[in-house]
């Protein structure tokens, strides 16, 4: 398995990339603002094949590069339904504006091909088996994107922004839900083994495990505690 992960632009998104190996096909989750030379840099590198793009969900800083990288490999792109209109229209999705010079540095519309996605949908590409888990909270087409174990290797859950080494995503924005939030921890990674790797939108990559310790939103879901404000982390 090869994961080559960066953060790229304005907000530090961590955009990767997903193959069996280098020199095979890869699929490409999140590149959002500034990640096309981050894209290609790292193609080159391993000598990957894109096959599709793939969304946790539909905030600018995780769709801004979308467009120019399907374009340049004429790959789909995979959303949910609930947060398609978000590549077209960031500034409702956000309920302000987010400033005319990084507006100016970005490419908003669709990709030429688009694909939804469904919750519980087993995505095969580039050689990859990906479930989909519909997690609303952070947005209400936020989605996570899990691999199974496989040799040596351990489950992994590309998180979004649903969960973070320490935290979780935001709920202040359109669409955020604190009670949705807590839904989706509790339902979608409460139940993942604790050696689950969690490789997420935003910061360093932990363990379902480590956040089962430490992170004080999982552990009041598992406590089955009442909701509390979520930090202003991500988009």
């Amino acid at each position: 398995m090869l994961i080559a992960g960066f953060p790229a632009g304005a907000w530090g998104t961590n955009c990767y990339l997903v193959a069996p190996a280098a020199g095979e096909e890869c699929v490409i989750i999140d590149p959002g603002h500034q990640a096309a030379d981050g894209v290609a840099e790292a193609i080159a590198k391993h000598r990957l094949k894109p096959v599709a793009v793939v969304l946790t969900h539909g905030h600018i800083d995780h769709v801004a590069s979308v467009v120019p990288v399907c374009g340049a490999h004429d790959v789909p792109a995979w959303i949910h339904p609930d947060d398609r209109y978000m590549m077209s229209d960031p500034g409702k999705a956000l309920g302000r504006s987010i400033g005319m010079p990084l507006m100016g540095e970005l490419t908003v519309g669709e990709p030429d091909d688009v694909k939804e996605l469904a919750d519980g949908a087993k995505l095969e590409l580039a050689g990859l088996e990906l479930s989909v888990a519909h997690a609303p909270g952070h947005t209400k087409g936020s989605v996570t994107f899990g691999l199974p174990e496989a040799a040596d290797i351990p489950p992994i859950l590309f998180s979004g922004d649903l969960l973070f080494a320490g935290s979780i995503g935001r709920t202040d924005l359109p669409g955020g839900d604190m009670a949705e939030m807590l839904d989706s921890l509790a339902r979608v990674c409460l139940p993942l083994d604790d050696s689950t790797v969690v490789l997420s939108g935003h910061g360093p990559q932990t363990t379902i495990g480590q956040e089962r310790a430490a992170n004080p939103y999982l552990r009041q879901v598992a406590a089955g505690q009442g909701a509390f404000e979520a930090p202003r982390r991500g988009m």
